[in-house]
């Protein structure tokens, strides 16, 4: 998709971290011109898994307004439909199991797409309005989203993060674990988060001073509305060519996109077997989706989360994403009704269902 050098000032929103912003004033392609970042402003970004990551600065930031949670009118409840059905991502999870075995990946994060009609005539829905639902129905620490008409419309509810950057210090938190109860948690799933960790470990130690990286927190337990995760965090110092570069965000996105937890280790070859297995572009889900703000003086804070527990609408039509890494320990079984536990709560929220009817 073609982005435009300049827009004039019009509609859009964005809001994150307690802030609403409005009136969009320019959309950059980030890893093309990453230079046009450093300029100061507030801009939401949007990454997409596949690798497009844009940018859209907005005129006017202010702290956000509650937004009642009664706007909002989803798709039905039957009418969502998979890009695996359960026969399919069965399968699938066998064949990255054989992958395994044959030595070629040690986890891979395999994801479908739920999708489900909803008609945007005469205009898109109100991203804000599910942004609300959300989070009347399920509080997220990275909630947000994201609408320009005609460019981009997500909604997230996303636990996790991706990257933050503050004070010269970039910190990642990988989400792998899931589970009801932290009783159901196995030993495969803080296996599977050692080793993500281990992965967003390197991939900040490609940006950092050396020596500076380190595991701040391995295998802590967070509970969500409806489950538990394992989550563990990773600091490093940025080097400052990298922190006082132009194409800081170019760099960063080259060493850590698309993010550990949702693609697979080894990263590379876990891209493969996600593109040979999954039948549906990921889009937004498992990209990034957060907020840049760059002051007069030049210094960046930045907070982008990972796109899970994320909606996002195009063509009259809405999706959600839901997956689960797989390793040599993984339940064909087991996985797919992980991918049911992670998407049931939200998608109940998108089509309608009262949060006080689903179990905390």
């Amino acid at each position: 998709m073609a982005v435009p050098e300049q827009t004039s000032s019009r509609r859009g929103v964005a809001w994150f971290a307690g802030v609403e912003a409005t009136g969009v004033v320019e959309v950059v392609d980030v890893r093309a011109q990453p230079e046009r970042l450093a300029k100061p402003g507030w801009w939401a970004v949007v990454g997409d898994f596949e690798g497009t990551v844009r940018a859209w600065r907005f005129a006017h930031v202010a702290p956000a307004e509650p937004v009642a949670a009664g706007g909002w009118v989803g798709p039905a409840a039957t009418s969502w439909s998979s890009s695996l059905d359960r026969a399919g991502y069965v399968d699938a999870v066998s064949r990255v199991r054989a992958h395994i075995q044959e030595g070629d990946v040690y986890q891979a994060n395999l994801c479908r797409v739920l999708r489900a009609p909803l008609a945007g005539e005469p205009e898109e829905p109100d991203a804000r309005a599910l942004g609300a639902v959300l989070g009347a129905g399920n509080p997220a620490p990275y909630a947000g989203g994201v609408q320009v008409p005609g460019e981009v419309w997500v909604v997230t509810a996303s636990p996790e993060l991706f990257l933050r950057v503050e004070d010269g210090v970039v910190t990642s938190g990988p989400i792998k674990g899931t589970a009801a109860t932290p009783g159901a948690m196995t030993d495969k799933d803080r296996a599977e988060n050692v080793m993500i960790t281990d992965l967003v470990r390197n991939d900040l130690q490609r940006v950092c001073v050396p020596g500076t990286v380190e595991v701040t927190t391995l295998l802590g337990e967070e509970r969500h509305p409806g489950l538990v995760h394992l989550v563990s965090t990773v600091q490093g110092v940025l080097a400052d060519d990298v922190a006082t570069a132009p194409d800081l965000w170019a760099r960063l996105l080259d060493a850590t996109y698309p993010p550990g937890s949702v693609s697979g280790a080894p990263k590379s070859s876990a891209l493969d077997i996600i593109e040979a297995l999954e039948t549906a572009p990921r889009g937004p889900y498992c990209g990034a989706v957060g907020w840049i703000e760059v002051d007069a003086e030049g210094s960046v804070r930045a907070e982008l989360a990972v796109g899970i527990r994320t909606f996002w609408w195009a063509d009259d039509v809405l999706r959600f994403g839901t997956g689960a890494g797989i390793t040599w320990g993984s339940d064909p079984e087991g996985e797919w009704a992980e991918t049911e536990l992670k998407a049931a709560r939200l998608v109940g929220l998108a089509s309608g269902a009262a949060a006080e009817t689903m179990t905390d």
